[in-house]
Order: C-alpha cells, then structure tokens, then sequence
C-alpha cells in the first residue's frame, strides 16, 4: 500500500545528508495490516534500513511484506547484502520504489529475491524515492557532485550594496534554512572575494538535531591569499573535522605556495586554466573522487556565473528579501551572454515557500 511507502520514505528524509555517500533508505515491515518492523539507513558503514527493520520485526516478519525505498543491494561492501537477510527472515513480498541507480548493480538485487521465490514490485512512489535521492542518483551515475546554488537577494537582484555591506539581506528564517541546506551537503565552495570581503565561516549553527559540517572550498585561480592572512580566515580555523580545500589554476600557482598550504593542512587541488578561471569540470570531477556528492555554491557573483554559463548547476536556492539598493549594488549573476529573453536559463519544477516576508524559490536546471 501507497502509505506504507511513504512511511518509508518520511524515515528515509529523517537522515538526509547524513548517509553520504550513500543514499538514503527507508523500510517498513508490513504484517496482517500492521507495521512490525521499521529502519532507516543513518550512516555510510552503518546497517542498511532493511536490516533495522527486519531485527525488530523478529519472527513476525515471515509471511509478511517488506517495503522499502531502494532496490536491496545483493553485493558485499561495508555490510553483508541485504537480499540473504531478506530471504532468510521469510518475507513472503517486496515492494521496492526503484530499482538501485547504479548501472553496475541495477537489478540484480530483485533479480536474486524473485530466484529465491519472493514476490516482488517496483516502481511504487518512484518518483518521490528518485527526488529523495537526486544527490545519490547524479554522484553514481557520472561520479560528479550534485552541484546547488543557493543566493541571498534583493528584490532587484543585488546580494550587495555599492559598500559591499550584505548582512543581512534575508531575515533569520531564511537563514535557519541555509544553515539547514549546509547541514545536508557535503562541500560548501566560495571565491576569493567573498572569503576575503566576508570572511564567512561556513558552518552550521542550528540550535537542534545532529550537526554535520560541510567541508569548505575556496576557488581563486592563483591561491595568492597569504599563509599568514588565511590562518587568521574562519573558513580554515573552522575547517577542523576536514581539510579546507583551495582550488588553483596548474599555470599559476608555485610549487612553493603549494607546499606552505599543504603545511597547512590544506588540500591543494590545481586544475587546467580557461578563459575566465579554472575549469569547472575537472573540478566536479576532483570532489567526485574525493567522495563529495554534494556541493552548494554560496557566492559570490563569479562563482554562480561561472558554474551557470558551464551548465553544471543542477538545482537552486534563491532567497528573495523586499528590499530594493539600486543599479549600484552588487548583481547576483554578472554577464552571460544573452541578447533574447529565450534564450535565457529558465527553472523548472519551481516551488515557492513563503518565509516571513522572504520568498525561497527552489528549481531545477
């Protein structure tokens, strides 16, 4: 039944961000028209949520039906497969929303419960299970950081005045909410000019609930932020569960200045130099194979112009305040490009969710 799913589904949302880099899954163990079993996988190493909920089902759980938000994986990595705990429990029916997005394993866990002669189903609620898990689907299909650009701005488009003053645009529900979106992702990246001219910290500060801090990025092409500045920058002092990370252009950048950040304790990432700045999409490919399946862009205006002219932002935060600065002010996106409203970058699937008197608008490119 649909509401077990979405049961399951619910559950599942409870541990967002925290899964990484696996997804997030939920289960429910149905029996007679009651649940007597339920799980959620929490974290990456941790038992999957198929195994939570069929340990508290216990005996109850033979003849009946296991629902759940993933297709059950049937490979050894962390933890033993789940498909020989299924099969041993006596579940007599598996529902599953969708089948595992890895090319590599797809289907072959359903495949290994049908052989052991247990009913199976797919595709319930699948959408809302593929949204769930839009970061997990986007990393294990290319490798590469589901990429969110979230930006704080004025009625007419400005996230700074012509001082470069920009606290605050948004009022403390909005940002609650950003400190909510950084505590589900797993890199939050700057440029060189918002570190130096905010000097952000980067963190999350919610006053409930787990905290899980995002790692920090800084992109500047040429790293010639001195040591001694860059010590005394919230973004590295804070960067104490794991290394900042400084993103630098190969032409640019000494082998000295490498080997003082690294002293540091940064991680050095140089990439190829383009027209405008490193290139983008070795960069996504570089927090790929660090494990970074997520990464939220914060500023400033070169940033988010860079990463949307290259097409390789996936979804978007815009936090709108009734407040209008003049042509004077900072602009949010700089020049694209673009001599027709068509051709234009448009959002789709758009929400809007009053906040106080902000507007968040969420879509998708």
């Amino acid at each position: 039944m649909k509401k077990y799913m979405e049961l399951a589904l619910r559950l599942a949302a409870e541990w967002r961000g925290f899964t990484s880099p696996n997804p997030m899954v939920g289960a429910m163990v149905v029996k007679d028209g009651k649940i007597v079993g339920k799980g959620a996988h929490k974290k990456a190493g941790g038992p999957h949520a198929e195994v939570y909920a069929l340990d508290e089902a216990g005996e109850l759980a033979r003849g009946g039906t296991l629902y759940v938000t993933l297709e059950p994986c049937s490979h050894y990595g962390k933890t033993p497969p789940c498909t020989e705990k299924i099969i041993a429990s006596g579940i007599k029916k598996v529902v599953a929303a969708m089948e595992d997005p890895n090319p590599l394993v797809a289907g072959r866990g359903l495949t290994r419960l049908k052989e052991a002669g247990i009913e199976v189903e797919v595709g319930l609620c699948e959408k809302e299970a593929r949204k769930l898990n839009e970061v997990f689907i986007k990393y294990i299909t290319t490798r590469k950081p589901f990429v969110i650009l979230k930006a704080a701005i004025t009625l007419d488009g400005k996230i700074a005045s012509v001082s470069g003053d920009s606290k605050w645009i948004t009022n403390e529900l909005s940002r609650i909410k950003v400190h909510q979106l950084r505590n589900q992702v797993d890199a939050v990246l700057v440029g060189k000019g918002t570190l130096l001219s905010d000097n952000p910290r980067l963190n999350v500060r919610l006053e409930r609930g787990e905290i899980r801090n995002p790692q920090k990025i800084v992109l500047t092409s040429s790293l010639d932020i001195e040591p001694a500045q860059l010590k005394e920058m919230a973004a590295y002092q804070l960067s104490t569960e794991k290394p900042l990370i400084m993103v630098g252009a190969k032409n640019l950048v000494s082998q000295k200045r490498v080997e003082e950040l690294e002293k540091m304790g940064i991680d050095v990432i140089l990439l190829s130099y383009e027209e405008d700045g490193v290139d983008l999409e070795q960069l996504l490919i570089a927090l790929g194979e660090r494990e970074i399946t997520s990464l939220l862009l914060e500023g400033g205006s070169g940033v988010y112009t860079r990463f949307l002219k290259a097409g390789l932002v996936d979804k978007a935060y815009i936090f709108q305040a009734p407040i209008i600065i003049g042509d004077e002010g900072l602009s949010w996106v700089q020049k694209m490009g673009f001599e027709k409203i068509d051709q234009g970058l448009r959002l789709k699937d758009v929400e809007y969710e009053p906040i106080a008197d902000n507007i968040l608008t969420i879509g998708y490119f």
